[in-house]
């Protein structure tokens, strides 16, 4: 399998490179989980009149390619998570078919999500990949090993303030309301290598994307909110 120089991968992004693409491969090869917020993540942020916000089956690919190419990679299935501050039908909906290993929701300060995903699945922050858009997950972003922020032109201040203090890696150039996570998962499967031979796996439904599904679809999501000061397991009602 083949391994492509992270730099010429890098040149076909538009968004900002906030560390080097060595450096971003190099944090990369350390993860083992995928942690994502969900609005302004995977959507804009509106909500309809039952607060759910939805995402797009192009985000959805994007995600399960970004845990294909890490089963190449290690021949393991990573760890896989929303943390969301809201209650939300969509951000439930998409981790329970995808078979991500846990939601968190209604969740104030994020960081203690962090810290009970990581005591729950014996990680350490910096094995944990992260993917957000604003304040409330600055938290963790500060304690993991791979940050990528959702860029959008509403909020240059904050987007500095991220760039002075060190707390993202890379500054996607698409919204949340354009496919960013698509983009992160383009990007992070092309700096990690094996991107041509992940396509053609796919593509063909082979008996080694067909072992790896087997693997992806045994987790049984579990959903967290925070009950009395306490993270604790409930399914959402």
């Amino acid at each position: 399998m083949t391994n492509q120089d992270p730099n010429i991968i890098a040149e076909q992004f538009q968004g900002q490179f906030l560390v080097s693409p060595a450096a971003l491969q190099a944090k990369l090869f350390k993860i083992k989980a995928y942690v994502s917020d969900w609005d302004g993540v995977f959507n804009n942020g509106a909500k309809d009149e039952h607060g759910s916000s939805p995402f797009s089956e192009v985000d959805s690919m994007g995600t399960n390619m970004l845990r294909f190419n890490h089963y190449l990679r290690t021949n393991t299935a990573p760890l896989t998570a929303i943390i969301t501050g809201e209650k939300n039908k969509a951000a439930f909906a998409l981790p329970k078919r995808e078979h991500f290993n846990a939601v968190y929701y209604s969740i104030r300060h994020k960081a203690d999500a962090l810290k009970h995903f990581c005591d729950t699945h014996n990680l350490q922050p910096y094995e944990v990949a992260y993917f957000f858009d604003d304040i409330p997950d600055l938290s963790v972003a500060e304690k993991v090993g791979v940050r990528v922020m959702i860029g959008r032109p509403a909020n240059p201040l904050l987007i500095n303030f991220v760039k002075e203090h060190q707390l993202a890696d890379y500054i996607t150039h698409n919204d949340g309301n354009n496919m960013a996570v698509r983009e992160i998962s383009e990007l992070l499967t092309g700096i990690a290598g094996f991107y041509s031979e992940m396509i053609k796996e796919r593509m063909h439904f082979t008996a080694e994307y067909e072992q790896f599904l087997t693997l992806r679809n045994q987790p049984i999501t579990q959903y967290y909110t925070t009950i009395d000061s306490q993270i604790t397991l409930q399914e959402p009602q």
